[in-house]
This record gives structure tokens, sequence and C-alpha cells, in this order.
């Protein structure tokens, strides 16, 4: 239904109007959806506006003008897109046809999106709304402005966006006909593209009486779109006319571009994933077959230039790839059935590996005891068919024949709507796209069913179908050309032949023009199409919902703060972290379980171990241009070799793994807790020569482990005695410069850990620093330790902290030895091998260093416990919909209930409530209430019951109540005491509204506004998202430097106060003093001289330790000292070396 797009300028509204209400005699059942900003307490972080559904009958619409000369054909949902709010309506669509009688498809072809902001009347960037109202001339001819959403338009006016206002869209036939009580509204959400913009509308009407809902569907105010291919066409079969369509949607869940959308997640969601359906609507049956594709479901990627190759990278391990492919397959069997595998993957260059993984999982899930064991076919269509000879699909059509058969197809009945067959599979097919060559076979399998049941069912001869298969290869050929533009920015290939059934030189000229447009396309313009496409889809990290404004709502919402423990649960794992400077060189035979198992003492093992590599190759120019991944592989076998060498202990697979030329980062899971992990990406950035090479540089992995998200960082920073500056920027670069896909940053995560080389010296002479170590004084060398101060000034590592160290400078060796650098060079020893931290609720176990001699350096190590929660998605929902129905009883019974002069807090929150949502009650609207609503509101003897959402449907059960005189100049009937002890209930006077649930007028002028009080504005955020960390007490210098500043520490904890948004805080104390004693894991090489290191620098055993103490800043202290971070010194730590180390005396 056509609909006009109204405004109201002052306070600024915009209202759908159905085009037939302005016939009077068409307008008795219609109805005006007003959306409006709600402008007063309004909070960025958490957009909200009006929406209420009006009578037209009830609408004033002299206060609306039209905003727009174009027609609307419905709402697409409401967006924030630069801190302003958008609503998207369709502007412009075709008519596609009618899949069956009274379904109709359309082709959106224009979107607008209109502004419910007033920011842009007075934004000298964005200039007036003149910009976003079409008929407003613009001010100054000169200035061009380029519309918020523009891309967003672009994308969703390319002419492969389709919705019906007559069926659910997002199903197959065979899924609308079983479904019972089908509504139109209840989508599958893998194929509603608008669900993040939309779903807040479709709350709304959920919420509305039947009436009203049916009448919001007669005007067909909502859209629901999916976006691939529909073609319908009218063609003959004998002499009998049928009506054949192509129906394709492209699934949501893992959207994207070509080589920046690959493979599966976490989920089981993959690439490129498309459910095809075609249906022939026959004149007394309806005939309806499904197949899917996908991309390949393992875990792989194309990174860097492509050029005319395919350079496919397997990025996870295989059994931690098997969960996410069981995923997969476990709900294709539970929508479709049974699911055959079709694998037109060839012998060549990347196919090969990334098509003998994908067997190889299938062969584990089949032995898993899957309920269903998949059928795997290969067929290699590159091969076989290769110069052109695409008739030899039919080897393949021979091979599936009884699977094709078995499998069936869907028939109904048209005149009792009731089926005759039923589908039972479905054959899942991919290339490498899933374009080109999947959509010829997928053509070729479609024609075969139909012609079995033309042939089988419907007795026709091949005769009669020669007219109707030209038209199901037209179809199909456009599918493949929309799906393909879709993902890869280009028509099909081959797509002359599935048109024509014929190989033409003007095919194989426009496969070749096609071929390099994919390559401009796919390498230098996709990367902003995603970004158009996340942002449509909500997976922004600051996107955030428009919410409907609801009263109830709110009040749910802070009950579920305080029974946040009855859906969710609390774990604690333990991490590993280690790294090491390898210089290039490669494992010596030397055993790694000092280093891997320096903490074996604590319980429970390890979850994950995380392994940083630096100089993993030799840092030369040819490496730097090609850096050889082979020298990763080797030590990443070694590691796993090593942590799965002994049979007492958990097995581990490796979970992702990724490297910039030397530096690499590797990441280790126990096999039992693979399943609990998700959304693991990689990211790295470079800092060499100016962020041109990758000599120097970070890699980044990180991960969601339940509901807890958590990053590794390993970095190489700039080296040189005295390039502090330097490794500041290299820090600051890799801090600003790690982003994670939907725009994800480090300070996005609950916990950071950065390890590796830091290259942070000690600024003392090379004869102090070997004579202090001989000495065994670490306390005078911390003291002029860079990284210690440049964490003090704040240059460097903000808000992370970093465990005391009580272990000696881990640079420079000579390899193989115990003794620092005798070279040349003579490189003053230092720590420049550092792991730091942050986060809330994470406890360091021990920090040390392992006596591997592989390298030039030591390594280090440290392990963390670290808390993190898990929710319970179910639970959530059903205790929110218990307490909303709860919040709504009692406020509704409130309502029916004469009102006392002592009125409770439920009795303001609804008039509230009706005010929020009865534009007839909001103060702007008193002076143009029409008569017959005056009259109607007059006869109602009590209040209207109160519904969240507008119902204009009659209250004739009610108590008459009269309405005050109208004020004019001279008389305001709120000032007359006389009138209080009368006043009406519907009359809400605005001293006896609870502040906190008053709803706002959006007129600046008004009394409210001028008299209101200031609503303070949330805490400005820290540097880090989280700043009650745990922070070691920063030692004094004086002589008394062992004696407790006990003063100081009074005032630090008499200034904490419970955060109460933290979930975790009731046991915050417990769980970070709880530390293990561990004894020392080292192998001493003189033992007699020297005693056993402390490895815990946290141990509860000292209680007289300053160092060990640890506090919880949860709130900023104004009377704590920003050099409290690390320890200043270590005078009053009584450190042993882990290790006793050879010192060159040599001068």
């Amino acid at each position: 239904m056509q609909c006009v797009l109204l405004v109201r300028d002052f306070p600024r509204a915009l209202a759908l109007r159905p085009s037939h209400s302005y016939d009077s005699s068409s307008s008795v059942n219609s109805a005006v959806l007003v959306f409006e900003n709600i402008h007063e307490n309004y909070d960025r972080l958490r957009p909200q506006c009006n929406v209420t559904l009006v009578k037209d009958s009830d609408f004033d619409v002299s206060e609306y003008r039209r905003l727009s000369s174009k027609h609307v054909y419905g709402c697409l949902g409401l967006l924030q897109v630069e801190k302003d709010m958008f609503l998207a309506v369709v502007t412009g669509c075709t008519h596609i046809g009618e899949i069956r009688p009274g379904e109709s498809v359309h082709r959106i072809l224009d979107v607008e999106f209109y502004s419910l902001d007033n920011s842009y009347d007075s934004n000298t960037s964005y200039g007036t709304n003149r910009i976003y109202d079409e008929d407003v001339p613009p001010q100054n001819e000169q200035q061009s402005y380029v519309h918020p959403c523009a891309p967003l338009k672009k994308l969703l006016s390319n002419g492969h966006f389709y919705f019906s206002s007559d069926f659910d869209l997002t199903r197959t036939l065979s899924a609308r006909i079983t479904m019972t009580a089908a509504d139109k509204y209840s989508f599958d959400d893998h194929f509603l593209w608008n669900k993040y913009m939309i779903k807040e509308l479709l709350n709304f009407r959920s919420k509305l009486s039947k009436v009203n809902q049916e009448a919001m569907d007669r005007c067909g105010f909502l859209v629901l779109a999916i976006q691939g291919y529909v073609g319908s066409k009218e063609t003959t079969i004998g002499s009998r006319t049928v009506f054949l369509s192509i129906i394709s949607k492209l699934s949501c869940k893992r959207a994207g571009t070509r080589y920046n959308t690959r493979g599966i997640d976490d989920d089981g969601n993959v690439a490129n994933f498309v459910e095809t359906e075609t249906i022939l609507q026959m004149p007394t049956t309806c005939f309806s077959y499904v197949q899917i594709r996908g991309s390949v479901p393992v875990f792989w990627e194309q990174q860097g230039l492509q050029v005319m190759s395919h350079k496919i990278q397997i990025s996870r391990g295989p059994a931690a790839t098997q969960p996410a492919v069981e995923r997969h397959f476990n709900e294709l069997q539970s929508r479709y059935g049974d699911v055959d595998i079709i694998n037109l993957l060839g012998v060549k260059e990347g196919e090969a590996i990334l098509s003998k993984e994908y067997s190889e999982r299938i062969s584990n899930l089949n032995g898993n005891g899957v309920d269903n064991c998949l059928r795997m076919k290969n067929f290699d269509f590159h091969t076989i068919c290769k110069s052109g000879s695409y008739e030899n699909v039919s080897l393949l059509i021979n091979d599936i024949q009884d699977r094709l058969e078995s499998f069936c197809f869907f028939l109904i009945d048209m005149e009792t709507n009731s089926p005759i067959f039923y589908q039972k599979g479905v054959f899942r097919t991919n290339c490498v796209d899933c374009l080109d060559r999947t959509n010829m076979v997928q053509t070729v399998i479609s024609k075969t069913i139909l012609d079995i049941y033309l042939r089988q069912i419907e007795s026709v001869t091949r005769y009669d179908t020669e007219s109707f298969f030209t038209r199901h290869s037209y179809l199909w050929a456009e599918n493949g050309d929309s799906l393909s533009k879709i993902y890869a920015g280009t028509g099909a290939l081959k797509s002359e032949f599935t048109r024509s059934g014929k190989v033409t030189w003007s095919g194989v000229i426009g496969d070749a023009t096609k071929t390099m447009n994919r390559f401009y396309i796919n390498n230098f313009q996709d990367k902003s199409k995603q970004e158009v496409i996340d942002l449509l889809l909500g997976k922004l990290m600051y996107q955030k919902v428009i919410e409907i404004h609801d009263p109830v709502h709110e009040l749910v919402l802070e009950d579920m703060q305080k029974r946040i423990n009855d859906f969710s649960s609390k774990y604690t794992i333990n991490v590993f972290v280690g790294s090491i400077n390898l210089n290039g060189c490669p494992p010596n035979g030397e055993s790694l379980s000092p280093w891997l198992f320096g903490f074996e003492d604590h319980e429970p093992e390890p979850d994950l171990f995380v392994i940083g590599f630096q100089e993993i190759v030799e840092l030369i120019a040819q490496q730097i241009v090609s850096a050889d991944p082979e020298k990763l592989r080797i030590w990443e076998r070694e590691i796993s070799s090593a942590l799965n060498r002994r049979s007492d202990r958990s097995n581990y697979v490796m979970l992702r793994s990724g490297q910039l030329v030397g530096t690499a980062l590797v990441i280790y899971a126990r096999a039992d807790i693979v399943s609990n992990i998700r959304n693991v990406e990689y990211v790295m950035k470079k800092t060499g020569l100016g962020g041109i090479a990758g000599n120097k540089g970070a890699v980044a992995i990180r991960l969601d482990y339940h509901d807890t998200s958590m990053c590794f960082v390993t970095a190489h920073l700039a080296a040189g005695q005295t390039n502090v500056e330097e490794r500041n920027r290299d820090y600051k670069t890799i801090n600003d410069g790690l982003l994670f896909r939907n725009g994800r940053r480090l300070e996005h995560h609950e916990y950071v850990i950065w390890l590796g080389d830091f290259n942070y010296r000690i600024s003392l002479s090379n004869e102090e620093v070997r004579s202090l170590i001989e000495a065994s004084d670490l306390t005078t060398l911390l003291k002029a330790d860079q990284l210690t101060k440049q964490i003090e000034f704040g240059q460097a590592f903000n808000d992370y902290i970093e465990g005391p160290i009580t272990f000696l400078p881990t640079y420079k060796y000579d390899c193989g030895t115990d003794y620092y650098d005798t070279s040349e060079k003579a490189r003053v020893p230092a720590w420049t091998d550092r792991i730091l931290y942050r986060g809330n609720k994470i406890r360091q176990i021990g920090y040390s260093r392992a006596e591997l001699k592989v390298s030039d350096h030591r390594p280090v190590m440290s392990s963390f416990d670290i808390e993190l929660i898990k929710y319970d998605e179910a639970a959530k929902e059903m205790i929110q919909r218990e307490l909303y129905l709860e919040k709504l009883q009692l406020v509704s019974q409130t309502s029916l209930e004469t009102l006392s002069n002592d009125e409770s807090k439920w009795d303001k929150l609804a008039k509230n409530v009706r005010k929020v949502n009865n534009p007839l009650l909001v103060d702007r609207y008193s002076n143009g209430i029409k008569s017959n609503m005056k009259k109607k509101l007059e006869d109602n003897k009590i209040e209207p019951s109160v519904g969240i959402l507008i119902d204009f449907e009659d209250k004739n059960n009610s108590k008459e109540e009269d309405l005050p005189p109208p004020s004019s100049e001279t008389y305001q009937w709120w000032m007359d005491d006389s009138a209080s002890s009368s006043k009406s209930s519907l009359v809400v006077d605005k001293n006896d509204i609870d502040k906190e649930f008053r709803n706002i007028s959006s007129n600046p002028f008004h009394e409210d506004l001028m008299m209101r009080k200031t609503v303070p504005l949330p805490p400005p955020k820290p540097n880090s998202l989280y700043s009650n960390i745990l922070t070691p007490i920063k030692v004094n210098d004086d002589n008394n430097s062992k004696n407790i500043n006990n003063d100081k520490l009074k005032i630090i904890n008499s200034n904490q106060k419970p955060n109460k948004s933290n979930p975790f805080f009731e046991d915050d104390e417990s769980f970070l003093s709880s530390v293990p004693n561990f004894e020392d894991r080292s192998s001493n090489s003189n033992p007699d001289k020297l005693p056993a290191i402390r490895t815990n620098p946290f141990s509860e055993n000292d209680d007289n330790d300053i160092s060990n103490q640890l506090i919880d800043l949860t709130v900023n202290n104004t009377n704590s000292s920003p050099n409290t971070v690390l320890p200043k010194s270590n005078n009053n730590i009584d450190w042993i070396p882990l290790i006793p180390t050879k010192v060159n005396n040599n001068k």
C-alpha cells in the first residue's frame, strides 16, 4: 500500500499516512504511524524515540506538511548513523510478479533516509534539514552536502533487495504451508536483512491489540527485506499456462564481500550461503524444490593482493575447526533433512588444500556419530568440463540420480492447500566462491528434478517443455548474475552457456572482462562495501539499536540488573602466557618444559597457552619482503608436541596463529573447551620504516570465551639503547591501529595482555649494569628501567600493569651459554622481554623467566587466573518476559483504581505511560483536540486502562469526569486553587509526577524544561574501559622504604566504593586475594649458593611486603598518586634470581 511521508517541523516528528486516507470514504479503518524523537534526557548511548499508532480520524494533519513528493511503500526501520536517528523508507519499487495467487513480490529500487533529529537545523557541517527534506530548496547552491546515509542508500537501492506485503518471503513454500498459525511477520532471521533496523518496530507491533495489529498490517507500514534474486515468468507447458519462479535468499548471518568474508565462523555460519527455491505454479498443483550453496565450512582466508590465483590459507587447526563444522551441518539437517555435499573444487593451487581439509572434516564428523551420515561427492569441474565441455555435468547427475529421486520435491494441492509430497533432503553445492560453477550445476539439478516431476506426475512430453525450459535457463542465468554481483561485484562467469546452452566467443570475451573487473573491485573497493554491510546489519561496535520508549521496559531493566545472577554463571580459567625472541633460530632439541610448565603446580591446568615469538625468521631484506611461513609451522609443531607429550595432562589443539614477518602469535586451547570459544580473529600492524615494513610491529588475536572478550598482543618494538621515543610511538601506533572486524579495537575488550620484545633498555652503562647484576642488586637496575619510567610518566602502556620483576635481565646472551653478550658490540643487558596486562577480574599467579638457551634471549612467562561470565540467553529472555508482564499488569491494575491524594509511584507511572503513548494527553496537543474526541473523553467515567502502546479501541466501562475549562492569557486552570479538588484525573499535574518517570516535552520553551533539574551526565570513561584493575602499591624511595605508608593506604582504601554494575563485585576481594603459593620450578646451576627463587610475587605469606599488596582501583581515587601503577623501586623485595647467571668480567 502506498503511503505519504509527513513532517512536523517543530517539534520534529515524522508520520506515515496511507495515501487512501485522503479519501474520506476510505479512511475509516486507516491508521497513521508517528515517529518522534525524545529530546530531553537524551542519551546517545541509548538512543530512543516515541512511536505511536493513531486513528486517521484522530490525526491532526494541519500540524504536518508533506516531506517528499515520492510515494512511500513502507518503512525499513530506524537506524542511528553519526549519532543521529534516521527513518529508512522505500520510495521506489517495481512489481516482479506473483509467486502464487495473492503472493506478490516487489524489487526495491530506491530508499531514502529521513532524520528524526533537530540537530541538523543548526549543524553547520551538514546544513539544515534541507539535505534530508526533498522539498526544501538549498540556500547555497555552491555548497554541496553528503548525506550520512548515502552509502546505505546506494546499497539498498542496488536492485538486489526484495519484499512482499502478502506473505513471509524469508521462508520457503514448504515452511509456510507446514507452519501453524503462520504470521507474515514471523520471519526467518537467517534471511531478514533489515532485522537490526526493524526489530524494535516489530516488537512495538507485537504489543498492540489484535485489532490494531490488523490495522497496522493493512496499511503496509513495515517492510521485511531479503537480498538475493526473485524472478518470475509466465510460460506454457503444452496448452496450460504456468508460472515459473526462482527465489534465492542470501543469508545475513555471515554476510560480506568476496575476499573479506570466507569460510565459516564459530557459530557454524558460512559466507555466501544462499537458499534457492524453484517454484512452478500449475493450474491445480504447486511444485517447489530447494537447493543450498555456501562457502567451504572450514576456517580459511585469502590475504593480500589476489592476482589470477587463489592464495588460500587454512587459519585454524583441525581440532579447533571441528566444533564449528558440526554446528553448521547439525543446523542444516534440522532445517532441510538429509544433506548431500557436491564439492566442485579442483586439484590446482589452493583448491586442493581446501578440498582436502573439507573432506577430512566431513570424515571426522561422520565418525563422531552424526544422526544422518553426510554424503560427499567430489567433482573436479575444471578438469572434467575443461575447454567449454560443460555438458559433462551430466556425469555428475548420473552419479547422484538415486539420491535426487529419493529426496523427492515438495508438492501441494491448490484446492485444499495440503501437501502431496515432501522434499526429504537437499544438495549443498560449493566451489571456491560458490558463484559460477555452483550456479551451473544447480541449474542442471533444478532442470533434472523438474523434468522428473513433469514426466512422472504431470505426464508431459519433451516436446511440450521446450519453451518452458528455455525460460527456466533464462531465470537461472539471471539468478547467477545477481548473486555474483552481490558477492563479487560482476555478473557470473559461464552465464552465456547457462542461458543458451552454447559456448560462444562473445561469452568467452565477456568472462575475461568480468574476471578483470572482479580483480579491481575485490581488491580495491570491497573493503568499504564491507563496512556498509556491517553498518546495515548492526555489527559495528559503536552502533546502538534505536529503542522505542517504553516506561515499563525501563523498570524491567532495573530489575534485570538485580537478577543478573539468575541468568548468568561465573567461571575461572587459567591462561599461560610466554614470549621469546628466537633470533631466527630453529628448535635445537632442548626441552621446552621448563618454559611451558613453569607453573605446573597450579590447579587447574591452563585452559589457554598464548605463545609469542619475535624474530622467528632472520630479519633480512628477503624475509621482510616475503616471510617464510614454514619457520612458524616448525615451531607450532614443536610447541604442540611439548604440550601433548605427557599422558597425565590434557590434550591441546592449536586455536589460531598469525605472523608478521618475524613476529608471530600462537594460541593453543585445551581440547575440551574449544567449543566455548567464539569469534576468533587475527590482525597485524606494521611499524617498521614508518609503517611500511613488517620487521617491527605486532600481531594480535582476540576471542570471546563464553561472553567475555579478551585480546592478546605480541609486539616487537624499535631497537636501540636510546630510542625510547620511537618505542613509545610504536606502542601508540599499535594500540591505536589494531582494528578487528566490525570496528572492534583493544579498548573494547575486557582483558588485554601484551607480551613480546618491547626493547626497552636500562639507562645505565654496560659496566654498571653488569656489576649490579653480579651484586644481585635488581632494585637499582629497575630504577633505571626505561619501560617502568615511561609507564610512570604516562608515555606508554597507560592503564596496564606488570607484576614485580624478580628475575635477571633476559637480553642479551651468547647463544647456548649463560654469558651476557661478549661480542664486539657488547650490548647492555636489559629486560627487553615483558608481559603486561589489564582487566577487571584478572589475577597474576606468577611472573618469571625460563632458562632456555636456544636464542640470545631468555623466554619470559606468566600465569593468570581470569574470571569470566556466561549468560543463559533463554533464561534471560524468560525472566525479562515475566518481569515485563508483571510490571505491565501492576501498572494496568493501578490505573483502574480511583486515585487518592497520596498517589503511589505506580499511579504516577500510569499517568506517565498514558502521556507517553497517547498524544491526546500531551500538553502541546491540548488546544488541538477535536470536539468528537473531547466528547469521547468526557463520556469516560474513569481513566482508560494503561497500555504500553497506544490502543485506539473505545473504552466504555469508565466513570464520568469533567475536564477543566480551557486556558487563556488571563486564566490558567493549573493555577486555580479552587479547581484543584475537582480537576479531572485525566489531567496530569506535573508536580505530582515522579521525575524519573516523567515524559519530557520536546518544546525547548516548555515550562517543564526551564524548571527541571539538570540530569547529571555519566562519569567520563578512563583511557581504558576498565580502571578497576589490580595495581601493585608504589614503594617509597626514602630510607624507611620497608615501612608501609599505612596512612596513605587507609586513605586509598577509604575511597573505595562498590561498583554495582559489576556482576562480580560481591566477591572481588576474595577472588583477587586468593593466590596460591608456588615453589621454584627452575633448575639452578648452583643451588648451594643461591636459595630457591620465590616465583610467586603475590604470595599470601608476604604480609609485611608492601610490593606484594594489591589494590582494587574500582573508582578513581583523588588521594592516590598516578605513580602507584608500578613499583618505583624494589628495595624492600627480598628477591633471589631465578637462575644463577654467569657474568662476563672481561672488561
